[in-house]
């Protein structure tokens, strides 16, 4: 048995993710404007754009809080200067969340949907370089990479379909289904399939979580996809994981559902 042991390691506990977050909202005759930013300890996120639009993602650090914060409060004078008015009744959670371009700081709370932040408040689902996370593996990350990209391009992009999609249309490989949980005949089908069916279990819970990321929601189909691949995933590789555990409880937990 491959057994990953995490009692000694912080990542299962929970970070801190109280922010700061502010919007501001410039309106005139010639355009409608948002701009929104996010700062704590040393990072500090903006969003803005257009009124309606996804609109541009930028994230910085700083050498040290004080900085950050001094940084900060420079930006929302100049905004307030210009004309934009802070909204306080804002609802961030109607907005859709992606990391900055290149993932330069990689993935946070600042560049995720509230409904993520508030329910997977373990430090693991933030680290990229953990290989049992859902973005920490090199697939894992491509494929929140992918999905960004996609949705930016097509508002009604089908999650559902997508691990499908993203293994055979575009990493040229074939994408394996199995419902059951019956030890021999996933030792079978894995056999058969090998990488195709690692990869399909890898991209389905990766999708799954990162539709949570960036919409705060999950549909229902892919909730039972993933909570099955997961399953699936320790079978076969007759694997005990605290993370898998973990996100197994979480994903089961979470109500934002369509």
């Amino acid at each position: 048995m491959k057994t990953k042991f995490t009692k000694n390691n912080n990542k299962l506990e929970e970070i801190d993710n109280s922010l700061n977050k502010k919007a501001f909202l410039f309106d005139d005759e010639k355009s409608k404007k948002f701009w929104i930013i996010d700062y704590s300890g040393i990072t500090l996120s903006l969003n803005y754009g257009k009124t309606g639009s996804i609109g541009r993602f930028q994230t910085k650090e700083f050498e040290s809080e004080e900085k950050c914060i001094k940084q900060a409060e420079k930006l929302i004078k100049s905004k307030i200067k210009k004309g934009y008015i802070e909204d306080e009744s804002f609802d961030f959670k109607k907005l859709i969340y992606f990391d900055e371009p290149e993932y330069t700081y990689g993935i946070s709370p600042k560049t995720s949907h509230p409904n993520f932040v508030e329910h997977f408040k373990s430090a693991f689902y933030y680290d990229c370089s953990e290989e049992d996370s859902p973005f920490g593996s090199d697939e894992g990350n491509d494929a929140l990479k992918e999905i960004e990209e996609n949705y930016r391009k097509n508002k009604n992009l089908n999650f559902i379909s997508f691990p499908k999609f993203l293994i055979e249309n575009i990493w040229d490989m074939e994408y394996i289904k199995c419902d059951t949980l019956d030890k021999d005949i996933l030792e079978e089908v894995s056999e058969n399939y090998s990488v195709d069916f690692d990869q399909s279990l890898m991209i389905t819970y990766s999708i799954a979580f990162a539709q949570i990321k960036i919409t705060g929601k999950i549909d229902k189909e892919l909730k039972e996809n993933t909570l099955i691949a997961m399953k699936q995933f320790l079978i076969v590789h007759d694997y005990k994981s605290e993370f898998f555990d973990k996100m197994i409880e979480d994903l089961s937990s979470f109500e934002y559902v369509n």
